[in-house]
């Protein structure tokens, strides 16, 4: 498996794409389908992705050969570079990609200089175990408005760069 910086428009589209696929499979038993739908056109669209990248995220594509199977998402937030999105196509999980990312976020963290990498999980999402595994410890709930009258239910989980 390999990281492929996210550059052009068509790369953004491609994220979106899997977003599609691994949010409504993933997140439908989690949060509902209607909060799926309303958080793939708010904050996965290929438009929102774009957005993000003008405004300081940086995104990744995950290839396991030449099929992209996942992708992440940091951003600067004060202190700390912010893990916004780590997802990765089912048939792919258990495969080392997760963790490929979360070492990608690391090395970005410890090239910019920060200290710690931060990260929300909904706090019925199985993954909370993988974050811990991979060294995040649990900071406590978050609950916020993310507009539509949904919110989100997540725990901050931070880890020192390594």
């Amino acid at each position: 498996m390999h990281i492929v910086p996210v550059t052009t428009p068509e790369q953004a589209a491609l994220c979106a794409s899997l977003a599609e696929t691994i949010w409504r499979e993933f997140y439908t038993p989690i949060i509902g389908a209607e909060q799926v739908e309303y958080m793939l056109r708010s904050f996965q669209s290929a438009d929102a992705i774009n957005a993000q990248m003008q405004n300081g995220y940086h995104y990744t594509l995950l290839y396991d050969g030449e099929t992209a199977v996942g992708y992440c998402a940091t951003v600067p937030e004060d202190d700390v570079l912010k893990v916004s999105k780590l997802y990765v196509l089912q048939t792919q999980r258990g495969k080392g990609g997760g963790r490929l990312m979360l070492e990608h976020c690391a090395a970005e963290a410890k090239a910019g200089g920060f200290k710690r990498l931060l990260l929300t999980v909904n706090r019925h999402n199985p993954s909370v175990a993988f974050y811990e595994h991979e060294g995040f410890t649990n900071a406590g709930p978050l609950v916020q408005g993310i507009g539509g009258g949904f919110v989100m239910d997540d725990y901050v989980m931070v880890r020192p760069v390594r």
